[in-house]
């Protein structure tokens, strides 16, 4: 049996920059993904509120990801009234790719406080999840869930849920944080941002406005 590879990255994309491109094909390189889709967040549940609202980091994600076509844009989470829960999401998608592997996308971080998420044996009834990590950082205990680690790629392909796959990856050093203090101070840092992302922000004034009337550092 081979499946097909269903990637799902969600964030709140705050505005999504070149890490979060950078980490998005390497996945779809590394792990021959069919495909991979960035499923921006409305309101997580963990997160204080977003600094631009739906519409625009909607807009955002959809401009950064038009040059790759290995990349789609999924706004569903965006479209609901209320806080944003992974199993809800993963409910939905399963009913729509009843026969495709679901490869739920999360740092190691996120990894660690798993067994706090909102149904977390359900999650993994309905998706894998793809657990990104630094070269030799160990996996944290996770409980009745230590059976389900993997390393090998391969097992994606088997299994449309259930497993738990460790990647590991190149360190990105970018954060949102990070570069909204920069636009909040006045500059536009095109290096850690997509030329058209970094175009809407300068031209909305998102995010402070302190920015250059120039578009430049």
């Amino acid at each position: 049996m081979s499946l097909r590879l269903l990637g799902l990255l969600g964030g709140t994309f705050d505005p999504i920059h070149n890490g979060h491109l950078q980490m998005a094909l390497e996945l779809h390189r590394k792990l021959g993904l069919d495909e991979l889709r960035l499923l921006p967040n409305r309101l997580p549940p963990h997160k204080p509120g977003a600094h631009a609202d739906s519409e625009q980091r909607l807009t955002m994600v959809k401009l950064a990801c038009a040059p790759h076509p290995q990349l789609s844009v999924d706004d569903r989470e965006l479209k609901r009234q209320q806080p944003s829960y992974t199993v809800d999401t993963l409910e939905q998608l399963r009913q729509e790719h009843p026969n495709d592997a679901l490869c739920f996308i999360i740092g190691m971080d996120s990894l660690a406080s798993f067994n706090q998420w909102y149904l977390p044996e359900r999650i993994l009834e309905l998706a894998n999840l793809v657990v990104c990590r630094r070269h030799g950082i160990a996996a944290p205990e996770l409980g009745a869930f230590n059976n389900a680690v993997t390393t090998d790629p391969h097992t994606l392909r088997a299994h449309p849920s259930g497993q738990i796959l460790l990647t590991e990856l190149e360190p990105v050093g970018l954060s949102s944080t990070a570069i909204r203090a920069a636009l909040a101070s006045g500059q536009l840092p095109r290096d850690h941002i997509p030329a058209a992302v970094a175009d809407y922000i300068d031209h909305n004034g998102l995010y402070g406005h302190g920015v250059a009337p120039s578009g430049r550092v």
